[in-house]
């Protein structure tokens, strides 16, 4: 069973990727901080914020279909 505090992050989790694969990036990122507040350790948050950031320098083409392309290992 959930957690009151996980399921509290879920949501914001969900509505985050949500504005993500808008490419509303700064709503996502500002989301996605809503998310850390309720767990500061959630990885996945964090990960995005960065990708977030990534394409509000470098959008991705038209035709992106919401999948991540790493250019470095």
């Amino acid at each position: 069973m959930l957690t009151d505090q996980q399921i509290q992050l879920l949501d914001t989790y969900n509505e985050a990727l949500a504005l993500y694969k808008s490419r509303k990036w700064q709503a996502a990122i500002d989301m996605f901080k809503k998310a850390l507040t309720i767990m500061p350790e959630d990885g996945p948050s964090k990960m995005y914020i960065t990708r977030c950031e990534e394409y509000m320098n470098h959008p991705p083409d038209d035709d992106w279909d919401g999948v991540f392309v790493m250019k470095t290992k």
